[in-house]
């Protein structure tokens, strides 16, 4: 039977530094966890919540955001969002310019659309997109621009002056753009398309990584109304989102100005020391540096390395749980590892240990057994 690092990961999460899914474990406990025991005091669980969403929190998204016309919609996290968007908003013969690398479940949904996603290559300097390779991939067929900032795996951001280029583009060209902006916090300066193009661009958003709430399933988009009702005829939540999903993340982001500056502190300072590891393992490298996300890949082509073994060989032998590069980029996924480090300096320290260590047992064959 096939290893299954997420099986194996589950079954030892009490001793596993979790690097693999871009989740965060800095916000403090008190941010959350008072708001969410009270409201299992009160058994709100035992009710459905107010299909549309709670008002408050509602308005805490807008707000949080500052887009004039674009409306806030709920859904059991980002990634449902965005396959309501594919949908809703593609049809078959679509086409959707995109990238490699990605978030490929994005690209699985445009699939399932009947529409399909024409993958430009970036794992080259600047290591996104530009306008102009943007507007070259543009043909009679394309309906959608797919603009992911920063950009998951990479950690590549755009600059505010790239961003507004695209969105002139889909202007333009009436064209759809989604604009996937889940790690715009850990971002020096993050921009939104739909400051420039509001008429067409759908605003993807989540609080699993900015607000470390993975685990509870609440994100959604911001819409103008017309493409806003368009999307809402998939939602398949009528009867609400996870109450205790919109108390947490009303507690998160009602407070976020108040924390999130040290999130990000220590999110670089371990990025730093990932950096510093990295840079003492020859044949390895960062393509990236410095990542304006929570997360950055690793490099190992040079040394013909598995990806998929690093990652067994960190999981199983040294508790660090890294992601193979295969998730996330069918050309160029036998490159890397995916390393993210929104986590407490302790776990950054098991990293550093295991990492030398174990890409020198992989490149000698002495790899740990499968479990």
């Amino acid at each position: 039977m096939p290893f299954d690092p997420f099986r194996y990961a589950h079954q030892h999460r009490n001793e596993i530094a979790w690097l693999s899914q871009n989740t965060n474990h800095l916000v403090p406990p008190e941010v959350i966890g008072p708001a969410l025991a009270e409201a299992i005091r009160e058994r709100r669980y035992e009710g459905y919540p107010y299909g549309p969403g709670d008002p408050e929190l509602l308005d805490l998204v807008a707000r949080d955001f500052g887009l004039p016309g674009q409306r806030p919609f709920l859904t059991a996290g980002g990634t449902e969002s965005l396959y309501m968007i594919t949908r809703a908003l593609l049809a078959a013969g679509d086409e959707v310019v995109a990238s490699d690398p990605s978030y490929l479940i994005i690209h699985r949904f445009v699939e399932l659309s009947g529409a399909r996603t024409k993958n430009l290559d970036i794992y080259a300097p600047p290591y996104r997109l530009t306008a102009e390779r943007v507007r070259e991939a543009i043909g009679p067929k394309t309906r959608m621009i797919l603009l992911i900032d920063p950009l998951n795996p990479l950690g590549s951001g755009y600059p505010r002056e790239e961003v507004r280029a695209i969105a002139e583009i889909a202007h333009d060209h009436h064209l759809l753009l989604l604009n996937d902006v889940t790690y715009r916090d850990f971002a020096d300066a993050p921009a939104l398309a739909a400051e420039y193009a509001p008429e067409s661009t759908i605003t993807v958003w989540s609080v699993s990584k900015n607000c470390g709430i993975a685990g509870l399933r609440i994100g959604g988009f911001l819409a103008p109304p017309e493409l806003l009702g368009t999307i809402a005829r998939f939602n398949t939540n009528d009867l609400g989102v996870n109450v205790l999903a919109q108390v947490a993340a009303i507690a998160a982001l009602g407070t976020k100005g108040d924390w999130f500056a040290a999130v990000r502190r220590q999110t670089r300072e371990n990025g730093a020391r990932i950096r510093a590891c990295v840079d003492g393992v020859p044949g390895t490298s960062l393509p990236v540096y410095p990542s304006q996300a929570n997360m950055m890949v690793i490099d190992v082509a040079r040394l013909g390395l598995s990806p998929e073994a690093l990652q067994q060989e960190l999981l199983e032998r040294h508790g660090v749980f890294v992601r193979a590069g295969n998730y996330l980029s069918p050309a160029h996924g036998k490159k890397f590892v995916r390393v993210s480090f929104s986590n407490p300096p302790r776990d950054i320290d098991r990293f550093v240990a295991a990492f030398p260590e174990a890409v020198r047992a992989v490149a000698h064959g002495v790899i740990a057994p499968a479990a």
